[in-house]
């Protein structure tokens, strides 16, 4: 059972590109008896997403610099050290912010430093993904398993770090390498990682990236070439 003893703070980083319809959605069902503070990203959106979620509560960052990886850096340095937990899901509601308290659990619990929430773990959320998706995610997991001895399922962008382990990370990827980045850092590092099942549905929106053939293809190219390039050469890790 999940255990209500609260850290210090936990902070939500929600990175956006215009997702002014979608927004609203996902800070709604945001669990706000676990989160304290949530950051929404402005990616460089040319709607009214920012607007959005100043409306509705949520500090705006701007990073005009396009990319993921930009976007949750920026996200993680307006947080700066005032966090103990630090969530990060899409905005676009294909992730189910109501089970955020399911993603945190491992860490409230002090049984995991670092938990990915896995789409590929339940029949129904795995149908919801694109089939380039599910076979990227296969392809990445059997290659970081071959390669650094990781057991994992999915490239989920629903996931939960401590501030302190985050920080031993490093982390210095600024588009779609984030998320296999911070797995491969994390094994290098020797964090406990979790991985638990979660919800996933289809976006509200198109994909700007596993919606397109160019989207697909860069994504695909640039998490293949940050795996094989770790592999060749160990990164330099944060510090304690």
């Amino acid at each position: 059972m999940f255990n209500q003893r609260r850290l210090r703070h936990t902070a939500v980083i929600i990175p956006v590109l215009n997702e002014e319809a979608s927004l609203p959605l996902v800070l709604a069902d945001i669990p706000s008896d676990i989160v304290d503070t949530i950051f929404v990203v402005d990616n460089g959106s040319t709607d009214r997403s920012a607007e959005v979620a100043r409306e509705a509560g949520a500090i705006v960052v701007e990073e005009p610099r396009r990319g993921y990886g930009s976007a949750c850096l920026a996200g993680i340095a307006a947080a700066g050290d005032d966090f103990d937990v630090l969530v990060f899901l899409d905005g676009d509601y294909s992730d189910h912010p109501e089970e955020l308290a399911l993603v945190v659990a491992p860490i409230f619990d002090g049984t995991a430093d670092f938990v990915v929430g896995s789409r590929m773990l339940r029949k129904e959320s795995r149908r919801a993904l694109l089939p380039q998706s599910r076979f990227g995610n296969w392809l990445a997991a059997v290659l970081m398993r071959l390669l650094f001895g990781i057991r994992c399922s999915d490239l989920g962008p629903f996931r939960a770090i401590t501030r302190d382990a985050l920080r031993r990370l490093g982390m210095q990827d600024r588009d779609f390498g984030w998320t296999v980045e911070m797995q491969v850092r994390a094994k290098l590092a020797g964090l406990r990682v979790t991985e638990i099942p979660v919800s996933y549905r289809p976006r509200v929106g198109e994909s700007k990236i596993t919606g397109t053939l160019s989207g697909t293809l860069r994504a695909s190219y640039k998490i293949l070439k940050t795996i094989f390039w770790y592999r060749i050469r160990r990164p330099k890790l944060g510090t304690d």
